[in-house]
């Protein structure tokens, strides 16, 4: 087997520079049955390498190293996907079918995000955009903000208040817990006496 090529890099990793030491070789990965482009890297601090395989040769260990710093989007994109849009959670459909839809509805939901205009002013300066948990807690802030404005603005403040709670005693009703004993029917739970005997004759 050749010699590994090993080399001390810098590589930009979730927008800092991190130190990084490189081996590359191109070698026959049996499981492939053909050869392949071998990368070990190893971030600074850490023991053990792990290991990048790619079908390209033309490119340089370096790159693909980049490249691969480029996968933690993934989980943000999960993270978004799940805790601040809710579809993990909400999902009306199950399998393959309920996720490929809930999947298109939060790229439509994410499209739809672009257009608010602190995310589009961003993206036109070539800025850093917003995430859609930001973007979630500004909504409600807005929201918040434009209801206090119009209570203190109105003839009659106090008035205006309680036609909002009334609406909002509307939309979020109070509701009974399952997870409570409250009205369960528990039966016995107890031994029956004239089923002891059943009882011995199992134990026999």
């Amino acid at each position: 087997m050749r010699q590994w090529k090993k080399n001390d890099e810098k590589l930009k990793k979730q927008g800092k520079e991190v130190k990084v030491m490189l081996g590359s070789a191109r070698l026959h990965v049996k499981a492939h049955a053909q050869k392949r482009f071998v990368v070990a890297l190893k971030y600074e601090g850490e023991e053990d390498y792990r290991y990048l395989v790619a079908s390209d040769m033309s490119w340089r260990a370096v790159d693909i190293a980049s490249a691969y710093t480029l996968r933690w989007l993934v989980e943000v994109f999960f993270e978004d996907w799940k805790l601040y849009e809710g579809w993990g959670r909400f999902a009306p459909q199950f399998d393959e079918e309920g996720s490929s839809r809930s999947l298109t509805l939060s790229l439509l939901l994410d499209y739809a995000l672009l257009l608010h205009p602190e995310q589009s002013a961003r993206v036109k300066n070539n800025l850093p955009a917003c995430t859609v948990g930001s973007l979630k807690q500004k909504f409600r802030m807005d929201g918040l903000v434009d209801v206090i404005r119009g209570i203190v603005d109105a003839d009659d403040p106090h008035q205006k208040l309680d036609e909002i709670i009334a609406v909002a005693k509307r939309l979020f009703p109070l509701r009974d817990s399952s997870k409570h004993m409250n009205d369960r029917d528990l039966g016995r739970l107890e031994p029956t006496p004239a089923l002891v005997y059943r009882a011995k004759a199992c134990m026999s």
